[in-house]
């Protein structure tokens, strides 16, 4: 069988000692090596920082980007405890950094709830990190300890006295550069995860500081209104349809629970449950218990007031959700995670415990304010009606779609239709969609053009998605159905691929597509189907026909680099479009699958795009201003 001289007995299998493991797999404990690896390694040690903020002992914490992208985390709390762990042996602090599943998370009282359940944040960062230093102050001492790669440089030392009043605990680390694939800190990724913690820790202030070369700035975040501010801030680009935010909170058997909402003018929901601070983007009990007590407490109000009739059926839970912006935030102390990833919440009593807390407030708050319970359920019967619209248009569409419609006349099939590795290039332009056509590989590669502007779905409710003739090519073409009726078994591409102009325009109509996919397909973008093109931005060649040198340029920087290596007579092209390329440089730089580079798609990119489209193609003029003027300093090449 080809393997009759591997040896496979008991010495075979290996024991990773302390950290190696980590270092052996990082992934299994931070997600990736890529930059989202690097950045998480930020959060494990602010996180253990906000962990006191709730147990009610650290106000502030101050993160630092340093001139050499290490980071320095500062907190107030009661600092690591420093004295000899019995089982250990060694400093708690010790075992803390260089012991896995160590912690004063497990029971124990040392914390009433903590997003920390592993017991691996700090030990993760110290053993990914070239080194690590940590500075305590505690009961009038000041203690310090220095990791390198893992591995305890000196036994715990004092190094000093501070005020017996001042406590905290000062974490500096180096990401290590031969895990990490980059190594350069993002201020506004920081920026945007810090903003969230301190939205969700009401009082808590969070300051970041970049102080590297030509980049230095600070901004504090600091929100006494907690969630509500959060819904504000969420709602910001949007109009809200009343003034003021809901908000309810309660507290049962040790566990709180905290939700805050408003509707907006747009027509998608936009729910985030948050656990013990930790976000969790698959939902759980706690969004099940929210999205049940919001439907009955309206459909209990609504038919005590008579703004429903008796033959009239019952508002739907989707049509309430309509334009509605909430946070659920729950706090409890022993969270019961579907996945090690912490993305979906499996407590049952959550569930009990949000609808409560929900009903018995949101009653109230209903019936002290009859105004805005009237707009929200006209909102929702008009939202209702746009749905039987919906549901007329997609069985229409339906019919079209079985009757071999015209509007997938433009659509190249592939011959192996269904198979996982089939591809989908969704093309702008109907020229460059020819040149895509007659560059492509029959086999595997199918090719839909699409033509003009297409619809902001952002906009738009589904009845108007459905009835679109540039969206309705794509959604027979993938043949999943959208929305409600999406089913990804039924998918005839493995990938699909956005091929859109490295210009404004083309930008404009990958986040239209972006935007589409996270609104109504969602599914695709978290099983990792969606990606996007890197068409080249210059060709630079020399000499003529067999002399002919010719290589491409996706940078700037890439192209100054190659007229370098040619030398004297070196020549540029620059790609203004797809369309400007010939089949033959379409397929080697752009569609074959042994050169091209693409870049795959995940949900927080879909939320990134989604948002930016919203400040942009929003009503509201002052977040539209802020942006441009943000992002303007980074905008060249424009062709005027």
């Amino acid at each position: 069988m080809g393997g009759e001289n591997t040896e496979y007995g008991a010495d075979q299998i290996q024991i990773l000692e302390g950290l190696e493991a980590v270092r052996k797999r990082p992934g299994m404990y931070i997600g990736s090596t890529s930059s989202r690896g690097l950045h998480h390694l930020v959060y494990e040690i602010v996180d253990n920082a906000v962990d006191e903020a709730l147990a009610g002992f650290c106000t502030e914490i101050q993160v630092t980007i340093n001139p050499d992208n290490s980071i320095t985390v500062i907190d107030n709390g009661r600092g690591i405890p420093v004295g000899i762990n019995h089982k250990a042996g060694i400093p708690a602090v010790e075992v803390v950094f260089t012991i896995l599943h160590a912690g004063g998370k497990f029971g124990g009282g040392g914390y009433k709830v903590s997003g920390g359940l592993h017991g691996v944040g700090a030990s993760v960062v110290n053993a990914l990190s070239e080194w690590l230093e940590v500075t305590i102050c505690r009961e009038g001492k000041k203690y310090q300890q220095r990791y390198e790669r893992g591995h305890t440089m000196y036994p715990l030392k004092e190094i000093g006295v501070c005020d017996p009043e001042e406590t905290g605990t000062k974490v500096t680390f180096l990401p290590d550069k031969e895990i990490f694939e980059e190594t350069v800190y993002d201020y506004d990724i920081l920026k945007q995860r810090l903003r969230e913690m301190a939205f969700l820790t009401k009082g808590l202030r969070i300051v970041l500081k970049d102080t590297r070369e030509d980049q230095e700035k600070e901004k504090a975040f600091h929100y006494e209104g907690g969630i509500r501010e959060f819904v504000t801030y969420l709602n910001r680009s949007k109009e809200a349809l009343y003034p003021e935010v809901i908000y309810c909170e309660g507290e049962k058997d040790g566990v709180m629970v905290e939700v805050a909402m408003q509707h907006n003018d747009s027509y998608t929901e936009n729910s985030y449950g948050f656990v013990n601070n930790i976000n969790t983007p698959e939902g759980g009990t706690h969004i099940v218990g929210f999205r049940n007590a919001l439907t009955k407490t309206f459909n209990d109000y609504a038919r005590k007031n008579k703004l429903l009739k008796d033959s009239e059926p019952n508002l739907s839970g989707d049509d309430i959700r309509e334009g509605l912006t909430a946070i659920v935030s729950v706090k409890i102390e022993e969270p019961q995670f579907e996945g090690q990833t912490k993305q979906k919440l499996g407590n049952s009593e959550a569930r009990a415990l949000v609808e409560n807390a929900l009903n018995d407030k949101l009653s109230a708050f209903l019936e002290e304010n009859p105004k805005i319970a009237k707009i929200i359920i006209e909102k929702t019967l008009t939202a209702s009606r746009a749905r039987e619209a919906a549901k007329k248009a997609r069985e229409a569409s339906r019919k079209n779609s079985s009757s071999n419609s015209s509007l997938l006349g433009k659509l190249a099939r592939c011959t192996d239709e269904g198979a996982d590795y089939a591809e989908l290039f969704i093309v702008e332009g109907d020229s460059a969609g020819g040149s895509a056509k007659q560059g492509r590989n029959r086999r595997f590669q199918a090719i839909l053009p699409l033509w003009g502007k297409m619809l902001n779905v952002e906009k738009s409710r589904i009845d108007k998605v459905y009835s679109n003739e540039k969206l309705l090519p794509i959604i027979q073409a993938l043949g999943t159905g959208i929305g409600d009726d999406f089913n990804i078994d039924n998918l005839k591409y493995g990938k699909i691929v956005i091929m859109a102009d490295a210009d404004v325009d083309g930008a404009h109509i990958r986040t239209l597509l972006l935007t589409f996919f996270f609104r109504h397909m969602r599914p695709l973008i978290e099983n990792g189907n969606v990606y996007i093109a890197q068409p080249p931005l210059f060709k630079v060649f020399k000499g003529k026909n067999k002399n002919l040198v010719e290589k491409f340029a996706f940078t700037d920087d890439e192209r100054d680099r190659l007229i370098a290596e040619m030398g004297p007579g070196a020549k540029v092209q620059r790609y203004k479009g797809l369309g400007e390329m010939d089949p033959a440089e379409l397929k080697e730089t752009t569609m074959d699958p042994a050169k091209r580079t693409m870049l795959k798609v995940d949900i927080e990119d879909a939320m990134i795009a989604d948002e930016t489209f919203t400040i942009l193609m929003g009503d509201k003029v002052e977040p539209r201003r802020e942006f441009i003027e943000k992002h303007a300093k980074y905008v060249s090449n424009l062709d005027i």
